[in-house]
């Protein structure tokens, strides 16, 4: 029997826009395996990157709990949450987010550095050369292409072996084949590596590919294809 990684129990999420509360996700259950890949699909507004920064921690729920790796993540300090996040969590999003002043051996090399992770260098150049970026170490991203800089971000993102993977529309601002090409990479790392992984993507070729699809509508996720 497959450990569970991730839990929520009923996670809701509001926001307040002048008087009006807007209600965006309205009971959120959802349980995932170790080694699962999940894809979350649904129309543009529907709540798909609010849940993604919510389970990355990035942003709180109004009310609900978040396990992740047995830890209430709901629960945290900022500060808790910021290392347990660096050590446990890779997030990948569709603006790359690398730092411009880095080269990208230094962007990858950044989370093991801050979770005072041995090796980082050593670590950082076998993840470039997983994504096939080991000869563009010494470049800054703004001298790599778009699809080079996600690739980095890919390297960067599961670089700490996190316990899971969050993927907010990763080839969203790619053309069609650089985009395909670093989805074939994400998903060859995920599988060598026997990861978790949940997707945010509108893409069904690329939701397809995951072992299970939920499609988010009125704030509740549905199984898709079951």
């Amino acid at each position: 029997m497959s450990t569970s990684i991730l839990e929520t129990n009923s996670v809701h999420k509001s926001y307040f826009q002048g008087q009006s509360e807007i209600s965006v996700l309205k009971g959120i259950d959802l349980q995932v395996s170790a080694g699962e890949t999940i894809a979350v699909i649904g129309q543009s507004g529907s709540g798909k990157s609010t849940l993604l920064s919510i389970l990355a921690g990035l942003d709180r729920p109004s009310s609900g709990s978040i396990n992740l790796a047995s830890a209430n993540i709901s629960q945290m300090s900022e500060k808790e949450l910021t290392s347990f996040r660096g050590k446990q969590l890779g997030i990948i999003f569709q603006q790359f987010h690398l730092m411009n002043s880095l080269t990208a051996l230094e962007n990858v090399s950044l989370p093991l550095e801050i979770a005072s992770i041995p090796k980082a260098h050593d670590k950082a150049l076998k993840a470039l050369d997983l994504v096939g970026l080991s000869h563009r170490a010494k470049h800054l991203p703004h001298q790599l292409s778009g699809g080079e800089c996600q690739r980095v971000a890919i390297a960067r993102a599961f670089v700490t072996e996190p316990k899971l993977l969050l993927a907010d529309e990763p080839s969203g601002n790619l053309d069609q084949e650089t985009g395909q090409m670093v989805m074939n990479l994400l998903f060859d790392a995920v599988k060598k590596r026997n990861m978790t992984m949940i997707l945010v993507t509108h893409d069904d070729d690329l939701a397809n590919r995951c072992q299970r699809k939920l499609l988010l509508k009125n704030g509740t996720l549905i199984p898709v294809g079951v």
